[in-house]
């Protein structure tokens, strides 16, 4: 029997919720400069494609450089839009549009795939980092939209009161920074359109997130990573 939302179906313009975690629910984010090296592979993947001759912003290990991957990721621009995102230590969110209806597995193998050198070399280690390649789960509504947005930016709050503080696109969305690659208005504006009658009363997003009293299973279901 296939593992939970192993089973994916693509479609353009079809909005995913992307998640993974480590292998035996190890940690794969030791320390901020892991955090970073994701961040910055997303960042080369869905930006502007760089100039003929520009390379990976140059990170060291134990004060050496690192040079695991000399060739830039490939460029997902205009194929793939990246709503929002939260890295934990041991695992991983990814809100994400599918623009053309064929790039997301190319997209993801490629991210996780670069990530796994990157953290085999570093920490000098063989096999999977992963559990799987990938779990995704097609949004079908705008309120699950809206709420999967607010359950991801929830996720650090196991680790900290100040959810701006964490590994996300929470500042984002309150404004508090403008990262080009992030698509935050795609979520904003339906929030802001009211959709559905529960959220009439919320002034803000960031209410919505860190006051709002229904629970998002109500409406998510169970999205534990199994």
């Amino acid at each position: 029997m296939p593992r939970k939302n192993s089973l994916k179906i693509y479609i353009k313009g079809g909005f995913y919720h992307i998640y993974n975690r480590g292998v035996e629910k190890r940690i794969i984010f030791e320390n901020e400069q892991d955090y970073r090296v994701f961040l910055n592979y997303l960042k080369y993947s869905l930006s502007e494609p760089p100039k003929k001759g520009d390379t990976l912003k140059t990170f060291t290990l134990q004060g050496l450089p690192f040079k695991g991957q000399p060739r830039l990721p490939k460029n997902y621009q205009n194929k793939i839009e990246l709503l929002a995102y939260c890295l934990m230590p041991n695992h991983f969110h990814l809100l994400i549009k599918q623009l053309d209806g064929v790039s997301l597995q190319s997209f993801m193998i490629s991210l996780i795939t670069r990530y796994s050198m990157y953290f085999n070399k570093k920490y000098d280690r063989v096999g999977s980092l992963f559990q799987s390649v990938y779990r995704a789960v097609l949004i079908t509504n705008e309120p699950y939209l809206l709420h999967l947005s607010r359950y991801i930016h929830l996720n650090p709050s196991e680790l900290t009161n100040n959810l701006a503080s964490a590994y996300s696109s929470y500042k984002d969305y309150l404004g508090l920074r403008k990262t080009s690659w992030i698509k935050s208005d795609i979520v904003l504006e339906q929030f802001n359109n009211k959709v559905g009658i529960e959220f009439k009363k919320i002034n803000n997003y960031r209410d919505f997130v860190e006051k709002y009293e229904q629970e998002d299973k109500l409406v998510l279901g169970n999205l534990s990573i199994d």
